[in-house]
């Protein structure tokens, strides 16, 4: 124990070292603003919210502007379906305020072949003479009976998502690909070769044959939040854009404007540009300070890093500097979130802590058993944790632990009755 203690340790100064080479490059790094500042309302939706500054570059467009958009319940005569999963981008993003977790979690399926390759299902609809493939989410709704997907029985892999926290994400995109590199190759030193965190390049919808660093989503699918935003619209809520322009299935379609439903508004702005916009403007989680200032906060956190907890739950990741071009050179960073500090408790890489879901997605065939590592930041407002939402309380998750992360969960199981109500409260205060 003692041994894996310093171990960890001083893998902890070389992790925070890295982190301000790889990551700030300067010392005027400031350390980002943090708070639930957008409610929901039900009138003048946006009015009293306020964000880090960021506001988008088209004139006109204001934050407040941007999360009414992000809130817009979309109907048929917009778009919406023919299969879905929600109306709006806060039915899945809303806990405590607009833009948080939520309860509500999406079902994803599939099936290996002979070769242990996994294989996404193919969907048979409309008394069989229609089909959805090609991807492993399974619409929970449908404009029309006929379009309704359910799970075949030949699709044994059934898994369960928890939508999760897009608040401060705009800082998240702000890390360069090199800070996530560097966790990922300083990972086995500080574990004793036991946590090996893959960083896999996805994609970019927003710049054709380009690829950035995955980030976002549980298997780390998407690398900017723009590219979020039009995969969420079309296989969440059905809708089309000029990233990903083709239905899910035309059964029951709504032909009225043509594709894609998405059409830019009187500031030449589609809405998929207001959801990242929003998401980019929003502050970081804030934690509890009276908790946080307590003794017993304050030891958990220190026992939190000493028995390894953070070599995957990054403490500090300091944002790329503004103005650095990323998505493939489509977007500038800007001012209000270039070379900021967070406090995200993730190592943004996939792991395999034995409870993944078997999906594969963007990622190679290794990581269908890996999860990427949950950011901890607002965890007080998560009622149902780990990537299924299966776990109710903070000591079960950890309980959960396994594979990579089997070494860490034993270090907790370690310590005194004392030992974990300190380590729990810590965990109580983000």
């Amino acid at each position: 124990m003692y041994r894996w203690n310093v171990l960890v340790i001083l893998s902890c100064l070389s992790v925070f070292v890295l982190g301000l080479t790889a990551g700030s490059r300067r010392n005027d790094a400031t350390e980002a603003p943090t708070g639930f500042t957008t409610p929901t309302l039900s009138e003048n939706p946006g009015s009293q919210s306020t964000g880090n500054g960021y506001a988008g570059v088209t004139a006109g467009e204001t934050f407040g502007g941007d999360q009414a958009v992000f809130e817009e319940e979309d109907g048929v005569d917009k778009g919406l379906g023919p299969v879905y999963n929600a109306r709006g981008c806060s039915d899945c993003h809303q806990d405590p305020v607009t833009g948080g977790v939520s309860q509500v979690s999406e079902l994803r399926a599939g099936h290996y072949d002979f070769s242990l390759n996994f294989v996404n299902p193919t969907i048979t609809i409309n008394d069989g003479l229609n089909t959805i493939s090609g991807r492993s989410l399974i619409n929970d709704r449908a404009v029309c009976a006929e379009a309704q997907e359910r799970v075949p029985l030949t699709e044994y892999i059934r898994a369960l998502r928890m939508s999760l926290n897009v608040l401060g994400d705009g800082f998240v995109e702000a890390i360069d690909d090199a800070t996530l590199q560097g966790f990922a190759a300083a990972e086995p030193g500080q574990s004793g070769g036991k946590i090996k965190g893959e960083f896999i390049t996805v994609p970019l919808l927003e710049a054709s044959g380009q690829t950035r660093g995955g980030r976002f989503g549980w298997k780390d699918q998407q690398a900017s939040l723009l590219s979020f935003a039009a995969d969420a619209y079309l296989n969440e809520q059905g809708i089309t854009t000029r990233l990903l322009t083709t239905d899910t299935t035309t059964v029951c379609k709504n032909d009225i404007g043509g594709d894609p439903e998405d059409v830019p508004d009187e500031l030449g702005l589609a809405d998929i540009d207001h959801f990242a916009n929003f998401i980019r403007g929003t502050n970081a989680p804030p934690v509890d300070s009276v908790i946080m200032g307590t003794s017993d906060a304050i030891a958990g956190q220190a026992l939190f890093t000493s028995i390894g907890c953070s070599v995957c739950h990054v403490t500090s990741i300091t944002t790329a500097p503004s103005g650095t071009l990323i998505n493939g050179g489509t977007y500038s960073i800007p001012d209000a979130i270039g070379n900021k500090i967070i406090h995200p408790y993730s190592d943004f890489l996939l792991h395999n802590i034995a409870t993944g879901d078997l999906i594969v997605q963007n990622g190679p065939s290794d990581t269908s058993a890996k999860v990427r590592t949950a950011p901890l930041w607002g965890l007080r407002t998560h009622s149902r944790l780990m990537h299924d939402g299966a776990s109710v309380t903070r000591e079960g998750a950890i309980l959960r632990h396994g594979g990579e992360a089997n070494v860490v969960r034993k270090n907790y199981q370690a310590l005194t009755p004392a030992q974990k109500a300190r380590l729990l409260t810590f965990l109580d205060a983000l």
